[in-house]
């Protein structure tokens, strides 16, 4: 099976704030990196597209043609629980941050989850689509899904996910067996 991974087009959230499952607006560049997006799929034909519910994947998705992704929030980004959109230097003075800090990995945010948490559901989506009888399949999500996903194929080892988080509005290509 063929896995597209496209993460959503940039934010329109000051840079250091955690946004994870906030449904945040997108930039008024979004036409433009949503159009790049749009020519990079366009040779592909997919057999099934989904999106995450949050409206910066599901404008993404739209702008591509695939209004009628499936919606699915197992591919939403990281609950930050009470810390979304809040400033990393106003959750660093949290008491909890030093525990999350040093093994965000297990440890979950106040009222969150942890990236295992988020691994899980990712994982349980992808043990899904995996079997289906769909060849190629677009995933429309965040991130944090699609450090999920690489960890999941083999790529990065959980602890290394979020040193090679794609950027905004890239196309990522896996094959799974």
């Amino acid at each position: 099976m063929e896995l597209y991974l496209i993460r959503h087009t940039s934010v329109d959230v000051p840079a250091g704030y955690s946004y994870g499952q906030t449904d945040v607006p997108l930039r008024d560049s979004f036409e433009t990196e949503a159009e790049t997006v749009k020519k990079g799929l366009q040779l592909i034909s997919a057999d099934k597209v989904y999106t995450s519910p949050l409206s910066r994947c599901v404008r993404l998705a739209s702008y591509c043609g695939f209004e009628d992704a499936w919606k699915d929030d197992r591919i939403k980004e990281l609950n930050f629980g009470s810390w979304e959109m809040k400033s990393w230097d106003e959750v660093s003075s949290h008491p909890h941050s030093e525990g999350w800090f040093k093994d965000w990995v297990h440890v979950p945010t106040p009222g969150g989850e942890s990236f295992t948490d988020q691994y899980n559901r990712v994982a349980a989506f992808l043990d899904e689509v995996r079997k289906s009888n769909n060849n190629t399949v677009f995933v429309f999500a965040h991130g944090g899904v699609l450090a999920c996903a690489q960890v999941y194929a083999g790529i990065y080892d959980m602890n290394e996910a979020f040193k090679h988080l794609p950027s905004y509005g890239e196309i990522i290509k896996l094959i799974l067996p």
